[in-house]
């Protein structure tokens, strides 16, 4: 029997998802896809490898079925391979003998097939044009355009600094030493670094810029590489010498997504309830990894029990000062916990997710203001102000977690309807199932 009541529209209108509301605590356990940012990485790592490899749980989603299309005009095989999992098939990875242009890569709305596939248009022979969403040629491309341009790549960018490009690849990248300003993405680093081994010789890549965002997404980066082989020296936090050399086919099993999961460990906190999340790593490189202390020092309970993670809603919300440097991409969740919370809360270090599928800062204060909250935009983050909340329009502006952090606030408060909740197929597609799934009380898979 449920503990929760839904409004009585809660499905998808032409007028948007009406979010549920929840009458009573959530008590649920909740098993969330794969990660994006290791899918896609493991993907271009297995299409670079010296022999196949196989993806055991990988994503499917909007942004690995994007990264699946470019690597397979670029010549690689990618095949489905059955498995039991609920989650869906496993992928085999058959790498190029040699990289093939003369075709069009469509990027989508993924940051990651963006800045990670760049580099590989460099070691194919012909032309790519990389385009991608429309909505999405704003994203910053410019620090991959000047870096590849330094390492010996033809890039013709109409002089935009910016998608749409197109590559003139020679079948190889020479390599060496190059400076980046990656303050804007950790992915211009990640995509350079992945890409390295197979340049002439090698890369010596530098950071240049005042800050680096998201690091953790760095080391899964340099995790990845060793996984497979190729250990990449760090003389210092902003420098990372990688070797010429093979990458190893190896079959790699994808960890849940840990970021993906912080709407529903979200959900216990604002209605005082219970969630679990099974198969919570015990060590990983994702951002969502810090998860279990931040949510800690907002009020909730937090333990590890047989591989997973359970968070417990007290009934209290604190308000607090957040650094998510290493962790931006939680910020819409944390900012949806934060405007019920019983004082202010500041997020800083996140100047940077105004780049990212839309203004996130801008997306996130407009949103709440909509619904007669109160939140300011800080130079380098957001002050957010509980105020009580009224129902209205959440608007996803095409960002699957702008939509998600609507569907936490619509816990708590009546008549919240998220525009586009099919925004969230970009990294989790059964997001409304598993959300619907959560507020019956039940398991969900």
């Amino acid at each position: 029997m449920s503990d929760l009541a839904y409004s009585p529209d809660h499905d998808d209108t032409e007028d948007g998802w009406a979010a549920p509301l929840a009458d009573h605590p959530v008590h649920a356990v909740i098993s969330v896809p794969g990660s994006k940012s290791l899918t896609n990485r493991e993907l271009v790592l297995a299409a670079l490898a010296d022999a196949p490899s196989r993806l055991v749980a990988p994503l499917h989603s909007d942004d690995s079925n994007r990264m699946i299309e470019a690597l397979s005009a670029l010549g690689v095989g990618i095949e489905p391979v059955e498995s039991d999992r609920e989650s869906g098939p496993d992928l085999h990875v058959t790498p190029a003998a040699h990289l093939t242009g003369d075709t069009t890569i469509d990027c989508g709305q993924a940051g990651t097939v963006m800045r990670f596939v760049a580099p590989l248009t460099g070691l194919a022979t012909g032309e790519v044009f990389v385009t991608a969403a429309e909505n999405a040629l704003h994203r910053p491309m410019g620090a991959m355009i000047k870096a590849l341009r330094r390492l010996g790549v033809d890039i013709d960018d109409a002089g935009h600094w910016a998608l749409p490009f197109t590559v003139r690849g020679h079948g190889h990248i020479r390599g060496g030493e190059v400076a980046i300003d990656a303050s804007a993405s950790s992915q211009f680093v990640s995509g350079l670094l992945l890409a390295a081994p197979r340049f002439d010789v090698g890369l010596h890549l530098i950071h240049t810029g005042e800050r680096l965002p998201s690091m953790p997404h760095i080391d899964m980066t340099v995790a990845a590489l060793a996984h497979r082989g190729v250990h990449v020296e760090r003389p210092n936090p902003h420098e990372w010498l990688v070797p010429a050399g093979s990458l190893r086919g190896k079959d790699t099993t994808i960890e849940p997504d840990l970021s993906g999961a912080a709407p529903f460990l979200a959900a216990a906190l604002v209605t005082g309830g219970t969630v679990t999340i099974p198969g919570w790593p015990a060590h990983s490189t994702q951002p969502g990894a810090l998860l279990s202390d931040m949510l800690a020092v907002l009020g909730a309970r937090v333990s590890r029990r047989g591989g997973a993670l359970t968070a417990v809603g007290t009934g209290a919300i604190a308000g607090v000062d957040l650094d998510l440097t290493a962790a931006s991409e939680l910020t819409p969740t944390l900012f949806a916990i934060a405007a019920f919370a019983d004082a202010p809360t500041t997020l800083h270090g996140i100047g940077h997710i105004r780049g990212h599928e839309t203004d996130r800062i801008a997306a996130l204060i407009a949103n709440l203001r909509a619904l007669g909250g109160e939140a300011h935009e800080l130079a380098d983050g957001i002050r957010i102000v509980p105020r009580p909340l009224t129902g209205g329009v959440w608007r996803a502006h095409h960002d699957h977690r702008i939509a998600t952090a609507g569907a936490v606030v619509g816990l708590r408060v009546p008549g919240v309807v998220i525009d586009d909740i099919g925004a969230t197929a970009k990294t989790m597609p059964e997001f409304p199932e598993l959300w619907g799934g959560m507020l019956h009380g039940g398991a969900a898979a």
